[in-house]
């Protein structure tokens, strides 16, 4: 599944790596393009919605 989620604090690109990285952790084979400048990041992964909003909130990169 793709998910679409806004995450206002990210700003700039060691931002986009952290959530990458966090989101890898959940799911390793996980696509993940997050764009500081839209504040925009795309994950194409098999972990739940809810899992991934977690691990987002969890690096300090809560979910709108």
């Amino acid at each position: 599944m793709t998910l679409q989620l806004t995450v206002p604090n990210m700003a700039c690109s060691a931002c986009a790596s952290t959530i990458t990285k966090a989101l890898q952790a959940v799911d390793a084979n996980a696509s993940v393009q997050a764009d500081p400048t839209t504040k925009l990041v795309s994950v194409e992964t098999q972990a739940s919605e809810t899992a991934i909003k977690e691990a987002l909130a969890a690096a300090g990169y809560p979910v709108v």
